[in-house]
């Protein structure tokens, strides 16, 4: 019976039905502008670069006939202007003492040379650990270098921790390169230890993580090098 009011009552609930409909029309603005807030923030941390610094990249199985094919690369250095990194299983078949030639102390220049990648095959690189780097620039007690004279200067110190590997060439991604082949599934990561880098077999170090990893990757490493043999 409330609802068959007299014309100014119903004039009077009416006027109140505008404002609450008014009301919930800025209450939907105030939603909607809180939703696109949140998705714009949720865009920008999704976006947000994330570095591979300090870890492994292997080859996915799609890089069949390149130079990365079965590689494991080093991830050295990666920010938003490009990435650098060494690839840890590609041999020079030769030595150190070969390839450069500055008098060397004997301990480098004795050791394998390493193909570190295809750009600028005659630059040279050099990973290094020992028990306590403290400004160590690839990840704890790993430290990348491309001195000379501080090659030398470590070649001829006493440390019996010390590991050094020497390289000649590097891999190298300019800006936005390397998250494109990402993208693209072409690596698979890992995370990067010492051992790693200086304690496995280098011809083996493919095989081995993959197999680690497990799943698809560990039967990717039981497959043929040229897959056509199957």
């Amino acid at each position: 019976m409330a609802g068959v009011g007299g014309g100014a009552a119903g004039g009077e609930k009416q006027g109140g039905g505008g404002n609450n409909q008014g009301g919930f029309h800025r209450r939907s603005i105030n939603r909607i502008a809180a939703r696109a807030s949140l998705l714009q923030t949720f865009s920008s941390v999704h976006d947000e670069f994330q570095t591979l610094q300090g870890k492994l990249l292997l080859d996915g199985g799609s890089l069949s006939g390149s130079f990365f094919n079965r590689t494991v690369v080093l991830i050295c250095q990666h920010s938003s202007d490009g990435a650098f990194g060494l690839v840890l299983n590609r041999g020079a078949e030769r030595t150190v003492g070969e390839a450069i030639t500055e008098d060397l102390p004997e301990r480098i220049g004795e050791q394998d040379l390493w193909v570190g990648g295809p750009v600028q095959p005659a630059a040279l690189s050099y990973l290094h650990t020992d028990d306590y780097l403290p400004d160590a620039n690839v990840f704890p007690n790993l430290n990348l270098d491309h001195s000379l004279e501080d090659l030398v200067e470590l070649g001829n110190s006493f440390s019996s921790s010390q590991k050094v590997r020497v390289f000649t060439g590097y891999s190298g991604w300019g800006s936005g390169q390397l998250e494109d082949e990402m993208k693209r599934k072409a690596w698979v990561t890992h995370t990067a230890t010492i051992e790693h880098v200086f304690e496995q077999s280098p011809e083996k170090l493919w095989r081995t993580i993959m197999r680690e990893m497990g799943g698809v990757n560990r039967l990717m490493s039981d497959a043929p090098d040229d897959l056509s043999w199957n």
